[in-house]
């Protein structure tokens, strides 16, 4: 039995489970890995065995802490129940990059250190890949634990991380998208730019009131918000699923084109950019810019909770070329609380807590990392239910999430964007 949610949170949230089905991807979803044991020390598939070794360990998650909202949601929906239900003690360890975290799993591979210091990793695109080629994930766990019969496999926006095959290597935590974000009390909708084509005209005719982050390590927000610019020049978002050499040469002068256009009417004549999204936030609060940006499906609701922003502040997306994704958990080869870090991946997909992460006022705001068609306990359901119920006002409409959804680019992209950017733009 289908879990019936109310039809326009449906949309939304349907949408970011088939958000790279109509690109170039493979016809059928791998078959699920073996479930995976570590040297004879771990069976995924004796979960019983699993939480006895896990009992009494500390796991070290290494994630993003640029948010204060996530870190407080991960420290009490998380924390807390790892301790009481299982006693685990949850270390997280706050990164300005995840690539931080990588490269201290490729320095460990390299000097021979086994066990490391990573347990978990937040991680997804490049970070994912540039793992994975090094050899240095656990393989074969993510389809074996309880919650995974919760994820939609079958579905490329799923078994595909920015193009590359999980294959076992990461289970996924919760889905984002693209937005933008304006003050209901100073402009009117139908004042909204709609396309990157549309911006450009709305910054020519307020000059200074618009700006975005720098594109950059640990600034994945302003490297978004560049590529969609590039999808919407070369009007194909798809055809960057797979790295072509050839067609970034082909389009990235009409990108760099385009953003020196828009420079001289940004926020002091971009020679300065926010390097965050707090400091974004900062501008648009103050009133020095129009907009600023989330990827919470909950749009503005967890930061106007935060206070970060207006109490008048709504979400909203451009027609197209708004950029989602799923991000993932993922554990070191290494690792050196593998018990601990397979039932935290597993508590994630928890229903109850997935239901939590989209609600404005838990600070999270991201979307379902499950499929919720998939969950058959009644209780699970309606709480799961409820939440979609309370996204507001200040969220965008979902028919409009579902309409403008592309995925994100091929991770060799990343750095492109990037370097790019900053030569041809910054430098400029």
């Amino acid at each position: 039995m289908t879990f019936a949610r109310p039809r326009g949170v449906a949309l939304a949230l349907a949408a970011l489970m088939i958000l790279a089905a109509c690109g170039a991807q493979p016809a059928a979803a791998p078959p699920a890995p073996a479930a995976a044991t570590a040297g004879g020390e771990l069976d995924v598939s004796n979960w019983d065995s699993v939480l006895a070794a896990a009992r009494g360990q500390t796991i070290s998650w290494y994630m993003w802490g640029g948010s204060e909202s996530i870190n407080r949601f991960v420290d009490d929906f998380y924390g807390r129940p790892l301790q009481e239900r299982y006693g685990i003690t949850l270390n997280r360890v706050p990164l300005a990059d995840t690539v931080d975290a990588v490269n201290q799993v490729l320095s460990e591979k390299t000097a021979g250190k086994d066990p490391g210091a990573v347990d978990m990793i937040w991680i997804n695109g490049e970070n994912f890949l540039s793992l994975k080629q090094a050899d240095m994930l656990y393989a074969g766990w993510s389809q074996a634990i309880p919650n995974a019969k919760l994820v939609s496999w079958t579905n490329p926006a799923v078994y595909l991380d920015f193009g590359e095959p999980v294959e076992g290597l990461e289970s996924p935590w919760s889905s984002a998208q693209f937005q933008l974000i304006y003050d209901s009390a100073r402009m009117g909708e139908e004042e909204l730019p709609r396309s990157y084509a549309g911006l450009l005209a709305w910054a020519k005719a307020n000059p200074g009131r618009f700006t975005y982050i720098a594109p950059g390590p640990g600034a994945f927000q302003g490297t978004r918000f560049v590529k969609g610019a590039l999808f919407e020049l070369s009007g194909d978002a798809t055809q960057w699923l797979g790295f072509d050499q050839a067609l970034w040469e082909q389009w990235s002068p009409q990108l760099w084109a385009y953003m020196n256009e828009l420079k001289p009417y940004l926020w002091r004549a971009g020679e300065t950019y926010p390097k965050d999204e707090n400091e974004l936030h900062s501008l648009f609060a103050n009133g020095e810019v129009d907009f600023s940006i989330t990827q919470a499906i909950a749009g503005a609701g967890p930061l106007i909770t935060d206070g970060l922003v207006p109490e008048t502040a709504r979400a909203f997306v451009f027609d197209g070329y708004m950029i989602g994704d799923f991000n993932y958990v993922a554990i070191p080869k290494n690792a050196p609380h593998k018990a601990a870090a397979l039932v935290l991946a597993n508590l994630i997909l928890d229903p109850e807590l997935q239901a939590a992460q989209i609600l404005p006022e838990n600070g999270f705001g991201l979307g379902y990392g499950i499929d919720v068609t998939k969950v058959t306990d009644p209780a699970a359901r309606e709480k799961l239910d409820a939440a979609a119920r309370q996204l507001g006002d200040a969220a965008t409409p979902a028919a409009d999430l579902a309409k403008s959804l592309v995925g994100d680019s091929a991770g060799a992209y990343q750095a492109l964007v990037e370097e790019g950017w900053r030569t041809n733009v910054l430098a400029r």
